[in-house]
Parts: C-alpha cells; structure tokens; sequence
C-alpha cells in the first residue's frame, strides 16, 4: 500500500471513528447530560495526550490556552446540540465553520457557488419554521463559528509547539472550561467512567492521532476532500448507533453540504499550490 492511500485509510478510519464516538456520548446524556459527557472526553483525552507527548510547560501558554478553551467550547455546544436535533444534521449545520475558513478571502467566483450550496443545505436543514429544536440549531451554528476559531488557532499551535505537545496542553484547558457543566452526581460512577474514556480515545485521541499521520502523507487538497464526509458519516452514526432516521431531503440537504465542502476545500487548496 502506498503512502497516499495509508492517508487516505488513515483519514477514513479517523472520520468513521470520531462520528461513532460522537454517537455514542449521545447515549451517556441521560445519565451525564452534555457537560458530563464533553467532560469526561476531554479529561481523559488530557490524561492520554500527556502521557503519550509529555509537554514541557514552555513556549506560548497563553495560545495553548485560547486554543483549549475554543476546543472544550466547541464540543460542549456540539455535544449540547446533539442532545437536542439529530447527529447528522447537528454536524452539517457546524461545517459551515472550516467551510469559511476555507473561502475566507477568495476572489474566485465559484467559492460563491460552494457558498451557495452549503447556505441551501443548511436552511433546508433548520430554515424557519422547521420542527428542528431552535437552541439545537443555536447550539450546532455556535459549534461551528468555535470550529472556524479552532482551524485558525491549531495552525498557530501547531507552528509554537512540537509534535502534539500543544494540542496535550490545550487539552488540560479544554477539560477545565466543560468541568462547570460537567459537574454531577452520576460522574464518578465506574461505568460511567468507562465510558467516558471510550468517548475520549474514539473521539479524541484516535482521531486526532490518525489526522496528523495522514497530513503527512496526503496533500492538503485530498484531506479537505476527505475531511468533507463527516456530515455524511454522522448522518449514518445517527442512523446504526442512535437509530435516527432522517427523511429524503434532509439527505439532500446533506450531501449539498458535503460537495461544498468538498469544492471549496479541495479545489481552493489545489489553486492555490499551483
């Protein structure tokens, strides 16, 4: 197997594994409502990361911290989405944060047609007078303005601190900003504990872990690409994991979405190395 398709499998396999997670917080809410389970993530991702990278508290601790807190957020609103509207839907509504990032500055008069498109998947998705819960969809659009902060900051992070020693750091900050919400009787509970850490190394570490090996191997264009399924992927965690069937044009809705994504991303990555 070539380096290429590694990433590829890499990058697949880090997707289908962060959906899946996601979709299985959703089933610890009744126990430990959305802070608990964006806690628990956090926290026991902070433990794997320090283990596995060991950081030095040096450099900008300052940016690590912004970079923290801009993470614990945007899952916490993520998560708090999840638990209100259908996980497929909750996380094309949030791509229209990397989809900004990736037009933001154009002059070229087709990112306005991937703008386009993503702007019509998202109003058939939760357009006035939709049955979609209103805070689920505030929550989902907050998600995604923290994920545009996310991209921005990670670049930043990833130029100040070696290897994942920055994300490690910033990690401890992101637990620190969920642990208000997170607080509750039910936390300490051994199963529960369980399965929080399934959470973190499915969502978190795994992921996370799998993306950076894949950046080295794949070019930035292909990843963009790549990274666009996860609407779609989330969409199908909802459907095996949750059993949330969604009718015909919220399908439609999403893969507008999902080729947005996949336009603006890819082929204004690809300009722009040539």
């Amino acid at each position: 197997m070539s380096d290429e398709a590694r990433g590829v499998a890499l990058v697949i396999a880090a997707v289908t594994s962060l959906q899946f997670g996601a979709g299985f917080a959703v089933t610890l809410f009744d126990e430990l409502g959305p802070g608990g389970a964006a806690f628990l993530r956090q926290a026991f991702a902070a433990l794997v990361l320090l283990a596995l990278w060991r950081p030095r508290l040096r450099g900008d601790l300052h940016l690590a911290a912004a970079f923290g807190i801009t993470l614990g957020l945007m899952n916490l609103c993520i998560y708090e989405a999840m638990d209100r509207i259908p996980l497929g839907i909750a996380v094309t509504i949030e791509f229209w944060g990397p989809l900004a990032v990736a037009v933001a500055g154009s002059r070229r008069a087709l990112d306005l047609l991937w703008v386009a498109l993503a702007a019509t998947g998202i109003v058939l998705l939760a357009g006035p007078g939709g049955s979609l819960d209103a805070a689920g969809v505030a929550f989902a659009l907050a998600a995604g303005g923290l994920w545009a902060l996310y991209i921005l900051l990670s670049a930043r992070v990833g130029r100040v601190f070696p290897g994942g020693s920055g994300l490690a750091i910033a990690m401890v900050f992101a637990a620190l900003v969920t642990l208000p919400a997170g607080v509750g009787g039910e936390l300490l509970r051994p199963e529960l504990l369980a399965a929080g850490a399934a959470v973190a190394l499915a969502s978190s570490v795994i992921p996370y872990s799998f993306e950076l090996e894949a950046l080295r191997r794949l070019p930035a264009n292909v990843f963009g690409v790549l990274m666009s399924l996860e609407p779609a992927v989330a969409a199908l965690a909802g459907l095996i994991v949750l059993g949330q069937a969604l009718d015909a044009l919220e399908w439609v809705a999403i893969a507008l979405v999902v080729v947005a994504s996949a336009g603006a991303t890819g082929l204004h990555q690809r300009s722009r190395s040539l």
